[in-house]
């Protein structure tokens, strides 16, 4: 067992001398009557009595009690299984610190990511295969087939993002997307195994689509295999692989399933639904279930609700920002970066909006041609220096009876003259005869202008 004196515990780094301590904390608590410990043992104690009778629980509970709720807290199914997990973390970490035998050691491997947010932890976890980004934001811009697609999204990304890294330029994130469809295109002739790494949110499910499609369509590396999650127990709510630490990318290695027919089948449905014009196939594949990949129906389902909604005109990213400032400032005027987002995110049943999205959206919704916020400055701050976020983070938000009024539906948001955008394939242009979201349906619907 690895002495991990010196590696403190995080949300998805357990430590079992520390979850025994909590649980008698909990014991502890419970048997001198506090309330909150009660209630959480009450919570899953089955028995009608302790359900109803916070003395009764106080003198029946017992430390396995104690126990059973911190794992269920944590998301396990059982103490044991907590402590398995634990164990299995640390024997993990224990192949990390001795340098013990690569776990891709065995293939010429290459690693496909959407994100760079795993390729040191990779490092760090021992593996040595090669490490490919595959970050083509599918969920924010236009995805198109025709010959001039790589050109529409740099386009897209120079436009939505001037002021990252000093201002995009056209011709470097061109470049960037056709170089990184060469490496895709060479992938099967270069690497004997290739390893999707993906987890369930929209950003991910979109990039996977492009990928299986790819490979359905394409030469296939001798092994192609996925690791695809949609959850990891710790003491945070798992949102992405990035939250990980390097054990536990190296614990879920033995997981990756081969892929299969159905799924590269799925794919490449998902992928011409998505760079459609015409929403409706998309919308009934994520009503499908996607039996192949269960946890892509989510995320399509997600994406959809980005289109307009038939009942107000607001995609679903715009409608939860609204409503976050409507019930905030009956309080106070809300901070675009220290509450509206941060609840944004809680609010997110599958989150999947970056910080930078983030702004990008509000930045449109500040210039429609009828104000739906006021907003002031917040002074500048060692806390909140402008250098690391500027404009509207910077900002106090109060919704005006206008942004009430859309929200209630009397007033329409395309009427309001938003800026166009895309939805895969979709164009939304105010004042146009376009594609609206039905959630009831959960299908999309033709509208007039």
């Amino acid at each position: 067992m690895t002495d991990r004196t010196e590696r403190a515990p995080s949300a998805f780094r357990l430590n079992l001398e520390q979850q025994k301590n909590r649980a008698k904390d909990l014991l502890h608590a419970a048997k001198a009557a506090n309330p909150e410990a009660l209630s959480r043992l009450s919570a899953v104690r089955r028995d009608s009595v302790a359900q109803h009778s916070p003395e009764t629980l106080q003198t029946t509970v017992k430390l396995a009690d104690a126990q059973y709720v911190i794992a269920r807290e944590l998301r396990f199914a059982s103490w044991s299984k907590l402590k398995a997990h634990i164990e299995l973390m640390d024997r993990q970490r224990a192949a990390i610190d001795e340098m013990r035998p690569a776990p891709d050691g065995d293939l010429k491997t290459l690693h496909i990511r959407c994100g760079l947010d795993i390729k040191e932890k990779l490092l760090e976890a021992g593996f040595v295969g090669d490490f490919l980004e595959h970050a083509i934001p599918c969920c924010m811009g236009p995805v198109t087939q025709g010959p001039d697609r790589y050109e529409l999204m740099a386009r897209f990304l120079v436009g939505a993002f001037p002021d990252v890294h000093g201002g995009l330029v056209y011709e470097r994130v061109l470049e960037g997307l056709t170089l990184g469809d060469q490496l895709l295109h060479r992938s099967a002739d270069d690497y004997e195994r290739v390893v999707i790494w993906m987890e369930h949110d929209s950003w991910d499910q979109l990039i996977l689509a492009r990928l299986l499609a790819h490979y359905a369509n394409a030469k296939r590396p001798r092994v192609l295999e996925l690791i695809a999650l949609d959850e990891f127990p710790g003491a945070e709510r798992f949102i992405g692989l990035g939250q990980l630490p390097s054990e536990a990318l190296r614990l879920l290695w033995p997981s990756r399933k081969p892929v299969t027919s159905p799924q590269l089948a799925l794919g490449s449905d998902a992928w011409d639904a998505l760079a459609s014009d015409d929403p409706r196939n998309l919308a009934a594949l994520a009503r499908s279930g996607t039996p192949a990949l269960p946890i892509m129906a989510p995320a399509l389902h997600r994406h959809l609700r980005e289109l307009p909604s038939l009942e107000n005109g607001l995609r679903l990213t715009e409608r939860l920002i609204l409503q976050i400032v409507s019930e905030g400032s009956t309080v106070k005027p809300m901070r675009v970066w220290a509450d509206v987002y941060p609840l944004l995110m809680k609010r997110e049943a599958i989150p999947w909006i970056t910080d930078l999205w983030f702004r990008n959206v509000i930045n449109d919704m500040l210039v429609v041609s009828e104000p739906v916020f006021t907003f002031t400055r917040i002074p500048e701050s060692p806390e909140q220096p402008s250098i690391q976020l500027p404009g509207p983070f910077l900002q106090l938000l109060v919704i005006t009876e206008l942004g009430r009024a859309v929200l209630r539906g009397e007033r329409d948001w395309l009427s309001l003259q938003p800026s166009s955008r895309w939805v895969g394939g979709v164009h939304i242009e105010p004042g146009v005869a376009g594609w609206r979201w039905d959630e009831v349906k959960r299908d999309a619907v033709l509208r007039g202008a």
